[in-house]
């Protein structure tokens, strides 16, 4: 007996060991840690229980059952985050450069299968050179489980990808399907053809970094979501990430104990200016409304016309969308459309409140706009609000003009409560461009043109460039003091907490992608 036991002690050390010291080095000098390293900083001190420590891999070709090592290049298991139990799967670079068998795909396919099980998140670490060539088709029907898996958990349970080194080819689809994305600054990367692929076809010269690493990712494609400076950094904000988030979408977001004392926030008054074509930060307006240094932004590199992120309102957690007039004027384009889109419907999946706050002077005109489908693109924010059923509030801050108004959860789309501040306009559009067409005649025929157009203008404005007419006619619940704004919110979603809404019966809408 005591043989056996050596024997598996003896197993397990070399499994840890991953591809050996030299291997190890090499991924500590270029400043990454080791998939156990990484795990074992995700995961509540000691909460770690490993799956499949002894699996390897059945090839047999190209030397390969030469080379066997026990975990085959994936750590699996479970563990707690805050003692919330989470599984996780973490790719050892150390392995075969941590790249896709058959068996590894097993090890992740059995973790998501009991994550979906038991209810809770699912957490991916990815650092892998791709597919294991040496296994041909083996490896690419792998990921093809994998991505299945990806489908059937989604809007089941939080799904969480940290790209923590290499990903490209297939395995960029699995990350592209879960709920969030994280990457590590200089040492990740990802896209579907690497830079020499890209010269031969287009002849383009491009970095790793330029075509897919974490800049370019948080910047330009909106790919990731997050972006960390280092390993450790990446791990600390998926804990982060998933102390907003429920387990499941059959639960609640978890709540922190928070007093109730007085509410209101007298730095709110001073923010919007008296100007209505003068920006100013709608950041300072979240801060000022949410528990404090509980926002936490989501996407903040990428479409920053428009703010997306989880923040906390009395302690429970809540997810906001906002318009941004320091960028664009806070105008909606393609861009911003689909970010805000998104983060809708992942709040909708996991029964987290939303909060609107709207200062928007409608939607980007231009050709770049219209030929980038801002119809199409404009329409998918539109249906996310109006699909949502969590509940959902709105503040209109200033600016509320036009289809914009509409899209960005009226009354009219099932918003519950839709709050405005004084200094709000809602018009079909501002009092400039609405006095040059209705008064149109009359303006070119007065003496003075250019006076004539501000008396029509101030008339314009009187009419409409105000919360009143909306208010009178229910499309506005209540105009607010900014003052108060925090101490509403707090009640109305207090209020709606044990909100019950349905869609009619159907397969699934169709949203238009």
């Amino acid at each position: 007996m005591e043989d056996k036991k050596k024997t598996l002690l003896e197993k397990i050390a070399l499994a840890k060991l991953g591809g050996g010291q030299a291997r190890i080095d090499k991924q500590h000098a270029k400043g990454k840690l080791t998939a156990r390293e990484r795990v074992n900083l995700l995961l509540d001190e000691g909460s770690f229980e490993e799956i499949g420590i002894l699996v390897t891999h059945r090839t047999k070709d190209f030397g390969m059952e030469n080379q066997i090592f026990y975990g085959d290049g994936v750590v699996t298991g479970y563990g707690t985050i805050q003692k919330r139990l989470v599984y996780v799967f973490a790719q050892d670079f150390t392995v075969f450069g941590g790249s896709l068998s058959e068996t590894h795909a097993e090890k992740i396919c059995k973790v998501m299968d009991l994550a979906m099980k038991t209810g809770a998140p699912l957490i991916g670490l990815n650092d892998s050179g791709g597919a294991r060539i040496q296994e041909g088709v083996r490896s690419l029907g792998g990921y093809a489980d994998i991505f299945y898996k990806n489908v059937m958990a989604s809007g089941v349970i939080p799904q969480i990808s940290a790209i923590m080194g290499p990903c490209a080819g297939g395995a960029v689809y699995s990350p592209a399907m879960t709920d969030f994305t994280i990457m590590v600054e200089n040492t990740s990367y990802m896209f579907v053809t690497g830079p020499n692929v890209v010269k031969t076809v287009t002849n383009e010269e491009v970095t790793s970094e330029e075509l897919g690493g974490a800049s370019t990712h948080s910047t330009k494609s909106g790919v990731t979501h997050l972006t960390a400076a280092h390993d450790v950094d990446c791990i600390k904000k998926v804990r982060q990430l998933l102390s907003y988030m429920p387990q499941n979408c059959e639960e609640k977001p978890m709540a922190i104990p928070y007093k109730l004392g007085d509410e209101h926030r007298d730095k709110l008054e001073g923010i919007v200016p008296d100007s209505a074509n003068k920006p100013y930060d709608m950041k300072d307006v979240i801060k000022g409304l949410v528990d404090e240094s509980s926002f936490f932004e989501i996407h903040e590199n990428y479409a920053d016309n428009i703010i997306v992120g989880f923040a906390r309102l009395g302690g429970k957690s809540i997810g906001i969308v906002a318009n941004q007039p320091m960028s664009l004027a806070g105008c909606l384009d393609v861009n911003s459309s689909k970010k805000a889109a998104r983060f809708t419907r992942t709040c909708d999946c996991f029964n987290i409140p939303l909060l609107i706050l709207e200062d928007v002077p409608g939607f980007l005109p231009g050709t770049d706009q219209e030929w980038n489908a801002i119809i199409t693109n404009g329409a998918k924010l539109l249906y996310a609000l109006s699909e949502a059923t969590v509940p959902r509030i709105t503040v209109i801050t200033r600016k509320a003009y036009g289809g914009a108004y509409d899209v960005m959860n009226s009354k009219h789309i099932g918003s519950d409560f839709n709050f405005a501040w004084p200094s709000a306009e809602i018009a079909v559009m501002g009092a400039k461009g609405a006095s040059e067409i209705i008064f149109r005649r009359e303006i070119m025929a007065a003496d003075n043109p250019e006076e004539k157009l501000k008396e029509k203008e101030q008339e314009y404005a009187d009419l409409f460039a105000n919360p009143y007419s909306a208010a009178q006619r229910g499309f506005i619940d209540e105009v607010i003091m900014p003052r108060d704004t925090r101490r509403k919110l707090i009640k109305a979603f207090s209020a709606l907490e044990n909100k019950v809404a349905s869609i009619p019966k159907k397969k699934h809408g169709n949203i238009p992608l």
